[in-house]
């Protein structure tokens, strides 16, 4: 545990109910509204894009993420 108590997944902890992008194993970026996660980092996402190149985006409603196909997730 880190100084303070803090973890890494207190990041995402801070993020809950606010937008983050998620870049996945196979390129894809996911942007959508954090709704929970697990410690298997499965994301579960509202309001959730697929963020293309020139930043076109298309709709993916609410998804989950499955944490194997996550490289990082950030805030928006």
């Amino acid at each position: 545990m880190g100084e303070n108590g803090k973890r890494p997944l207190d990041a995402l902890e801070k993020a809950r109910g606010k937008r983050i992008i998620a870049h996945l194993k196979n390129g894809e970026k996911i942007s959508g509204k954090l709704v929970a996660f697990d410690l298997h980092l499965n994301l579960w996402l509202e309001n959730a894009e697929k963020v293309g190149d020139q930043d076109s985006k298309m709709r993916l409603g609410t998804i989950v993420v499955r944490g194997d196909n996550v490289i990082f997730a950030s805030p928006e």
